[in-house]
Formats: C-alpha cells, structure tokens, sequence
C-alpha cells in the first residue's frame, strides 16, 4: 500500500519581508491635504479671534505678532454695545424663522413627493431640483419689485420669506430619499392599527427622519446667519440690521480701529460656528443617509 505525502508549497520570506516594508503612500498624501486644507480654513478665523485681544498700534506694528499683553477692551467694547445686542436679536429672529419655515414645509414637500404617487410627481421633484441652479443674485431686480409690491421691504419677514423659497430645494433633495427609505410595511402595519395618514407621518416618519431634519435644520440656520446679500437688499433700517450687515457697517464707522473691527466681526460669526461644531455628527449622518437613500 502506498501512502500519499501532502506537500505545501514553500513561500520564500523575502517577497513577505518586501510586502511588510511597502508603503501606502496615498495614505499620508491624503493626511497631509487635509492639513493643508484646515489651516487654510481655521488659520485665518484664529487669527481674527486673536488679533481682537491686540490694540490698533500693535497690529500696525507687528500684524502676525502674538498678544502681548492681552487686551480685553474690544471685546468688552463690543459686548456693552446696544447695536451689537440688537443685530444679535435680529439675527436670531431672522435664522430661527428661516430655520423653522425650511424644516416644516419642506418635510411636508418631501413626504408628498416620497410616499404619494400621482401624475407629475418626477416632473414636481425635478422643478425643485433645478431650483438648485438659480441662486439669489439672478433674482435680485424681480424679488426685490415683489417685496416692495408686498410692502416687505425693511421688515425682517422679507428677509425671512425669501430665505426659505432659496433654500427647499437643497432640503427637499435631502429629505426625500430619508422619506422614501422607511419600508412601506410599517404603514401597511399603521394603517392596520387604525392610524391616519397624518398618525403615521407624525409619529413614525418624523422620529425616524430625524438625522435628515437636523441636517436641513443645521444648514437653513447658519446659512440664515451668514446671510448677506438679501438683508443689504430688503434692510434699510440699521434697527433692523443683522450681524453681517453690522459687521459691515461696523467696519466703515470704525474704519480706523482695526482691533475693535476684529472683535466684533469674531463675535459676530461665533454663534454659527458654535451651533455648526455642535451638530456637525449629524449633518454627515443627515447627508450619508440622503445619499444611502
């Protein structure tokens, strides 16, 4: 009888020795891109932030210096100044309207276009599509005709209003696909239960498109806050006026006073980022799910 002796093909150590030292090059490329691209965007906001503890003369004299000593006057400044507390009110004002008006209608929207079938509902969801390629400065002559016709002008509703128009196109495209991901069985197994139409958009189609409604929530708010153009345009009276158009107006009466405009401007863009580092884990849940969806 003759037996059979399994052999395993021998691997030589020098090709493993070879893989072990091989480098993934595109690896610290992309590490290194990415600091490249975070100083170029945070560099520059430090930099405001720290020059406002600087005086005037100091940044005359040495702009990239570090303060010394540290200077609190501006800011001190800034945070007694009725003005300041005003365009701040009116801002938030501005953004929690916005913010409010994009999330309910545009859920309403989107819940229609995702869960309702009837006739032209692609041509409908494809409208609000190509409200993506018309941004506010092509709207400029007629939109400011129409706020004056609705006697909107120099009131924080006309700001507001078209503010929301310009931004349910990018809420819906991300609100859609969320809506149309939740399974058709949990309201087969709703309906059974006896709940309506609104029963089921209520209780299971809000809780469960949460990360969706954060995210446009997120978005309409700092973009309501940074706003600039549409308030120039609609506000006429300083009373009115919101942070960036302060910051502006800011900046050309204390033209002279670099230190004090820097302060100001750092006080003015520090609630969006606040508000935007907060629920920065939602929005890219928000957006991986729109893009699962």
């Amino acid at each position: 009888m003759s037996s059979a002796v399994l052999t395993t093909p021998s691997v030589s150590p020098a090709p493993l020795a070879r893989q072990r030292r091989r480098i993934d090059w595109g690896t610290p490329l992309i590490y290194v891109v990415a600091l490249a691209i975070v100083g170029i965007t945070v560099v520059p906001v430090a930099y405001i932030w720290v020059s406002g503890f600087r005086t005037t003369a100091q940044l005359n004299d040495n702009p990239s210096a570090w303060p010394s000593p540290w200077i609190l006057t501006n800011y001190a400044s800034v945070l007694s100044s009725p003005t300041f507390w005003t365009e701040v009110a009116n801002s938030t004002i501005t953004a929690i309207g916005t913010t409010v008006g994009v999330v309910f209608l545009g859920v309403l929207a989107a819940f229609v276009i995702a869960r309702y079938e009837f006739r032209g509902r692609d041509a409908l969801y494809s409208l609000f599509t190509a409200g993506l390629l018309f941004p506010l400065t092509v709207a400029v002559l007629p939109l400011y005709l129409m706020l004056r016709d609705l006697n909107l002008l120099g009131t924080l509703a006309g700001v507001i209003i078209p503010q929301i128009a310009f931004a349910l196109p990018v809420t819906i495209i991300i609100l859609v696909p969320f809506l149309r991901a939740i399974p058709g069985e949990l309201e087969d197994a709703a309906s059974i239960d006896g709940t309506s139409r609104f029963g089921f958009f209520w209780r299971i189609v809000l809780p469960l498109s949460g990360p969706g409604l954060v995210t446009v929530g997120v978005l309409a708010f700092v973009g309501s806050w940074n706003a600039f153009l549409l308030p120039l345009l609609t506000l006429g009276d300083p009373n009115n006026y919101t942070l960036p158009l302060g910051v502006q107006f800011f900046s050309t009466q204390y033209s002279q006073d670099t230190a004090m405009v820097l302060a100001f401007t750092s006080l003015a863009m520090l609630p969006a980022i606040i508000f935007f580092t907060i629920a920065q884990r939602q929005i890219v849940g928000g957006l991986t799910g729109a893009v699962k969806g």
